[in-house]
């Protein structure tokens, strides 16, 4: 079973290796490196280039460098002119530039992204308060369309008045038609009685 294993892979490789299309894999062990933990590095060295403690450690290790220099003389690593210590600063600024570059690359990649968040936030926003505006300006004119508590008290004080100012015409009316109803039977009363007198009368003159 291995010996097809190999086989297979290597027409597998071979087939590979005659597509043009095939990139070949490099024979070389690949380091992969963490681009976004240098940076951190770096960054964060570059921070402390930049503060006051850096200064005065600095300041302090010269001072004690060029003392020893030039008072112990048994001790003599880096005699004056210092060339040991200006190839030091040389070093020192040659790494510490990329160092302070790449941390403001950095930075202006945060700021990119921040102001495009802040873009995106804005566009939100004015769209949330236009949507809001709309929708209040459709509820004024809903509102103004229904019937409110005022209006319905007013139209019933109208109602009221109007009520109250007809009931006394209808009372009196009424008044009015009763007292003429009575004086008609009184004198249908009145005209039967005359005529029933006149009947009981005898007949004289014959």
């Amino acid at each position: 079973m291995s010996e097809k294993r190999v086989a297979t892979e290597k027409a597998a490789v071979q087939s590979a290796r005659q597509r043009l299309d095939t990139p070949v894999g490099s024979r070389f062990a690949r380091f992969q490196i963490d681009v976004e933990a240098v940076g951190r590095v770096g960054e964060s060295f570059a921070r402390f280039l930049g503060t006051g403690r850096y200064l005065a450690i600095q300041t302090g290790i010269v001072i004690v460098w060029i003392l020893l220099n030039i008072f112990a003389i048994k001790l003599q690593w880096d005699p004056y002119p210092f060339i040991l210590l200006n190839l030091a600063f040389s070093t020192q600024a040659a790494y510490a530039a990329p160092l302070i570059l790449l941390a403001q690359n950095r930075q202006e990649n945060r700021d990119r992204v921040s102001l495009e968040e802040d873009r995106v936030r804005a566009a939100q926003t004015k769209a949330d308060t236009e949507f809001l505006a709309r929708e209040l300006a459709a509820l004024r004119i809903a509102i103004g369309e229904v019937t409110t508590r005022d209006y319905l008290r007013r139209e019933l004080d109208e109602i009221k008045d109007l009520m109250v100012e007809r009931l006394p015409n209808s009372a009196e009316g009424r008044k009015n038609s009763g007292k003429g109803s009575g004086s008609g039977k009184s004198r249908r009363r009145e005209t039967e009685a005359k005529m029933a007198d006149s009947e009981d009368r005898p007949v004289t003159g014959m």
